[in-house]
This record gives C-alpha cells, sequence and structure tokens, in this order.
C-alpha cells in the first residue's frame, strides 16, 4: 500500500499544513450572495419602488396618484412569469413568497382604506444602498449648509 505525502504527514506530530488556495478558489465554491448580482439587485430596487408607490399612493385623490397606485396593485396581482421583471418572476429570483407579499400589501391597503383613513404610513425598507462593494452617500442633504 502507497502511503501518500499528505498522510505521512497527518501521522507526524504537529504534521497537519494548511492548504493554501486562491480567493477565487474558494468563492467558486460557495453561492454567492444576491447583493453581489447587479441583476438581482436591479430586481430589488423594482420590488422597493413598486412597494413604494403602492403605499404613497392608496388614498391618492389626484388622477396621477390613482393610476399609479391602480399600475402598482396590477403588477403585484399578476401572477405571469413570462415577463422577468415581473412580480412573481422577482419574488421566485429573491427567494421571497409572492402569495406572502400580496397579501399583507392587500390587508396593509385594506386597513389604509378603512373608517379612518390618514395619510397613508409609508414602510421603508430595512436596504443599505450599495455600489459594488463599497457604500457611498452622494450629495448634501437639502437644507443643509456648508460649515466653515
Amino acid at each position: 500500500m502507497m502511503e501518500t505525502q499528505a498522510a505521512r504527514k497527518l501521522e507526524e506530530p504537529g504534521g497537519l499544513e494548511p492548504e493554501t488556495i486562491l480567493p477565487s478558489q474558494y468563492f467558486d465554491r460557495i453561492q454567492i450572495d444576491a447583493s453581489l448580482q447587479p441583476e438581482k439587485r436591479l430586481m430589488l430596487a423594482v420590488l422597493e419602488d413598486a412597494v413604494g408607490t403602492f403605499q404613497k399612493y392608496v388614498v391618492a385623490s389626484t388622477r396621477r396618484g390613482q393610476r399609479l397606485f391602480s399600475e402598482a396593485e396590477e403588477w403585484f396581482a399578476s401572477e405571469s412569469m413570462e415577463w422577468r421583471f415581473g412580480f412573481e418572476s422577482i419574488c421566485q429570483a429573491l427567494g421571497l413568497e409572492a402569495s406572502f407579499l400580496r397579501g399583507g400589501l392587500w390587508r396593509w391597503r385594506d386597513a389604509q382604506r378603512g373608517p379612518a383613513p390618514l395619510s397613508p404610513k409609508v414602510v421603508r425598507f430595512p436596504f443599505r444602498r450599495v455600489n459594488g462593494r463599497r457604500h457611498s452617500i452622494t450629495g448634501r442633504p437639502v437644507g443643509l449648509r456648508r460649515s466653515a
């Protein structure tokens, strides 16, 4: 029986040596996070915009606001998988349960249109904007003056 060099090193006391691998060899073996895939980041942005539009215009009184709400509502209601950026396709790509999200949106809409409709409470997504691999903040908040 032939002994390999690695087997001999394991048998020696303190003979275990780490292998050196490149980062690309390591990361090829694991599934890449959705935050690193531009297409999935775009899908998440489309979903976030649709939810924001849905919430912002739920009790709209203007024609434009009602039209935007109606378009968002139809987009969420669609069960078609034909379009890559349709609601069901985006949910599938991001690993989200479309029927669960849809049901939550419908319940939220009904509560906003209930007996005492106040201004709609818009829920913001807890996602940080990422540009490539680094966080970036662009521009200056409106109303802040440059200090000396």
